[in-house]
């Protein structure tokens, strides 16, 4: 879908003005022309290399690691087949596809990821290993205020799409004293190295990842958020970013491990940059810079930082020097001039990646060093809980495990790390039938508590079987003193039929739906409100099963006597044994007389009854649902939960890259396919 409509309006309009006698310029013409013609020769530039990003992403919360689907966009840059687009559209993927604008589909893998310039780069994995088209970047920083660029990509998932619109700014920063604060992505601020190219080229999400593309058909930027202008990242950035990614699969920087801001706007300094202060232990710290510091020059270069859309060039600055290199800063101090040396570092990961533990009930994380700082930790060790699943062994315990807590020790040993719990749990859950209590000790703040978990996943019990009574093979109603009374016979009182069981012994006696009830075995029913709904079930479970029973029927106005045998009361859905799968996230159970009644089904029917899909799992993902009747698994057949479980053992012990479920839902059948990755198990 190519939405060029600004510009082609405004060539409709010239003509338009013409046919009716207005004077149009021939300056106003050969104008628009001209753009229709860039932007015609763009879009055949840009076009081929567009892709669109299918995303199956994971985030962590409740206590459990769920999956989600969304779209972004990209552009190919290498015949290689390496896709730029952003951080946030492919960082957290557990699988990509992109859609090439052929409409072909072909596999992708994350190759590395930025959260600090929102960029990421995938690659291409086709079965042919071709060469593909590629989009060439331009000069982002020749890009002025008022040159025409078009936005291109995919928004909210529709095929690629053309906007066309003008640079609006090309030092855009988010400005807090409009209160948008920071543009944050894995706990790394956007802005402290970017400085968006502000433009009004209608994007929308999905847009995400696509191209700002000049009119000469080359990438100026990368689109990224849209805060009533679009905004999108510096293409010169951006391609040394993506280039960094693809030969090293990272971008290492340099750390100094300062907060700064621009120059007071009362103050009496003319140049420098102000040091607010500085991070414990850090290099700067050791350096001895200190809070109130101006900063007049790093490694030779002179600063002056009066406006926030200085500040990411000074970021920059620091990221690009070389590790671990000796730097010298020039600072003024209580009005004297000195020099400090410092040591840079390597800039560490802000937010280290999740994990789920199911036999915890929590997700976590390790502890960076900020993490540790922000803490008020003198360490880094531990595993930060990020949440809790409620029911959940840690989320049960008595006190129980929160958010934000620190599990330091579990069962008498030291857990530095996510690698440590992953150790202990194992050893205190391998071959144990139910769940271990565990001494554990975590952190809340600047207290220590001890609590005792339940490490491990309670298995489904089949439950007891309730005392089995008689029952009457019907559903009924109360007669209600209204429906009487309009029956005209306002001392009716008992029950109507409203379904009559097939194929059981009240469809055999000749029971009908709307027949009254009366009476049983001559004891007179006095039902006359919705709330006296429990007096025939009540009299009947009275009985034996396999006992006759002669009821009192009204049936057109005639008396009769219809003798019924009355039979043991079938299972109800509770007491059915149920099946939970952990990895795909969802229960099922055995299917009950009432369920195939309900369906109309046969009673000779099979299969399993999906109770329960958890949403964020692989089953919801695949579109299970409650309901589903599955009646096989990759072909093989499920009659109960027995043939179920045995399936799924099978499936967990083989891992295919797809389980394809056939069910029943309804009167169709649908085959499910479910694509877990077996790697984040």
């Amino acid at each position: 879908m190519m939405n060029i409509n600004r510009y082609s309006t405004a060539v409709l309009a010239i003509f338009a003005a013409a046919l009716i006698g207005v004077t149009v310029s021939a300056g106003a013409l050969e104008a628009s022309l001209s753009l229709r013609a860039a932007v015609d020769k763009s879009i055949a530039i840009v076009k081929p290399a567009l892709v669109r990003v299918h995303v199956v992403s994971t985030s962590y919360r409740d206590g459990r690691e769920q999956k989600y689907q969304s779209t972004g966009s990209g552009v190919i840059i290498t015949p290689e087949g390496h896709v730029i687009t952003n951080h946030h559209v492919a960082a957290h993927a557990t699988r990509l596809v992109c859609t090439l604008s052929t409409r072909e589909e072909i596999d992708a893998e994350l190759i590395g990821t930025d959260p600090l310039t929102d960029i990421a780069v995938i690659k291409l994995n086709p079965a042919d290993g071709r060469i593909f088209p590629t989009a060439p970047f331009g000069d982002s920083d020749a890009a002025q205020v008022g040159d025409a660029v078009l936005a291109m990509g995919s928004p909210l998932s529709l095929s690629q799409s053309v906007t066309l619109g003008i640079v609006s700014n090309t030092e855009m920063v988010l400005s807090r004293r409009m209160g948008f604060g920071s543009y944050r992505q894995d706990g790394e601020d956007v802005g402290t190295l970017v400085r968006w190219i502000g433009h009004d080229a209608v994007i929308y999400p999905g847009n995400s990842g696509g191209p700002l593309v000049n009119m000469s058909g080359e990438i100026i930027g990368i689109n990224e958020i849209s805060v009533g202008l679009g905004g999108a990242i510096p293409g010169n950035l951006a391609k040394e970013v993506a280039l960094s990614i693809i030969e090293r699969g990272s971008v290492p920087r340099s750390w100094l491990g300062i907060t700064v801001q621009p120059l007071l706007k009362h103050g009496d300094h003319e140049r420098g940059i102000l040091v607010s202060g500085t991070i414990e232990d850090s290099p700067a710290a050791e350096a001895g810079l200190e809070s109130g510091d101006i900063m007049l020059s790093l490694n030779g270069v002179d600063l002056t930082v009066r406006f926030d859309e200085q500040l990411p060039a000074f970021n920059r600055l620091i990221a690009e020097l070389a590790i671990g290199s000796k730097v010298e800063a020039v600072i003024l101090r209580e009005g004297r001039e000195q020099t400090v040396t410092i040591t840079t570092a390597k800039r560490q990961k802000r937010t280290p990646e999740q994990r789920e533990f199911k036999k915890w009930g929590i997700t976590g994380r390790n502890i960076s060093f900020m993490m540790s700082k922000e803490m008020k930790r003198d360490n880094e060790n531990g595993v930060a809980v990020t949440s809790v699943r409620a029911g959940g062994a840690a989320g049960d315990a008595k006190p129980a495990i929160r958010r934000g807590d620190l599990i330091v020790a579990v069962g008498g040993r030291e857990v530095k790390s996510i690698d440590d719990l992953i150790a202990v749990t194992r050893e205190l859950t391998e071959g144990a039938e139910k769940p271990v209590p565990t001494l554990t000790t975590f952190e809340r703040r600047e207290e220590s508590y001890v609590t005792v978990v339940d490490v491990g996943i309670s298995e489904l019990n089949d439950p007891g079987l309730e005392v089995k009574k008689a029952w009457l093979p019907v559903d009924t109603q109360v007669i209600t003193r209204d429906i009487a009374e309009l029956l005209n016979d306002a001392s009716l009182t008992g029950f109507r039929i409203t379904l009559v069981y097939t194929e059981s012994t009240a469809e055999e006696a000749g029971l009908k739906v709307g027949d009254f009830i009366k009476a049983v075995d001559g004891e007179k029913l006095t039902a006359s409100a919705p709330e006296h709904y429990e007096e025939l079930p009540t009299l009947i479970r009275n009985y034996r099963a396999g006992t006759e029973v002669e009821l009192s029927v009204l049936r057109d106005g005639e008396e009769l006597k219809i003798t019924v045998e009355l039979v043991r009361a079938p299972k109800l859905d509770r007491e059915m044994r149920k099946y939970r799968d952990e990895l795909f996230e969802y229960t099922a159970r055995d299917i009950t007389f009432f369920d195939k009644a309900k369906e109309n089904w046969e009673q000779e029917e099979q299969g399993v009854l999906v109770s329960e899909v958890i949403s964020g799992g692989w089953a919801a993902l695949g579109m299970l649902q409650v309901g589903d009747l599955i009646k096989e698994i990759s072909g093989g057949s499920v009659g109960d939960i027995d043939s179920l479980r045995a399936l799924m053992d099978r499936v967990a012990e083989e891992q295919p890259p797809s389980v394809v479920v056939k069910v029943l839902r309804g009167i169709y059948t649908v085959f499910v396919e479910l694509e877990p990755k077996w790697e984040s198990t």
